[in-house]
C-alpha cells in the first residue's frame, strides 16, 4: 500500500512540473494568478479524468485552482448522480433554502 502511494506521488509530482513548465501559472477556470508559495494551490486536472494519460504535450491537463478543481470534480458527481439515478430509489437532492420567501411581505412593510 506505501509503495503504491509513493508511485502515485512520483507519477504526480513529474506531470506536476511538466505542466507548470508548459502552462502559465493561472487558474483556468478562474484566472486567478499563482506564484511563491500560493503555488502550491494550483492544481494539475486531467480533462478525460484519467490520471496515467499523460502526455507529453500536456494535452490532457489544465491548471486549477483547489476550489476550481474541487468544484470540476463536484459538478461530475452531480451530473453522475442525475444521470444514474440515486441509490436504491432515494429521492434526488434538492434545494431547502428559499432566500426570497418573504420578501413579499418586507416590500409591503416598507410601504
Amino acid at each position: 500500500m506505501d509503495e503504491a502511494r509513493r508511485e502515485q506521488q512520483q507519477r504526480m509530482q513529474g506531470y506536476r512540473e511538466r505542466a507548470l513548465k508548459i502552462f502559465p501559472w493561472i487558474c483556468a477556470r478562474c484566472g486567478r494568478e499563482f506564484a511563491g508559495k500560493k503555488l502550491a494551490q494550483l492544481t494539475v486536472h486531467h480533462k478525460d479524468h484519467n490520471h496515467d494519460n499523460n502526455p507529453p504535450d500536456g494535452s490532457n491537463w489544465e491548471l486549477l485552482c483547489l476550489y476550481c478543481h474541487d468544484d470540476e470534480h463536484s459538478r461530475g458527481l452531480d451530473q453522475n448522480w442525475y444521470e444514474a439515478g440515486s441509490p436504491e430509489g432515494a429521492p434526488k437532492p434538492s434545494a431547502t433554502f428559499k432566500p426570497f420567501a418573504a420578501l413579499e411581505n418586507l416590500l409591503k412593510d416598507k410601504k
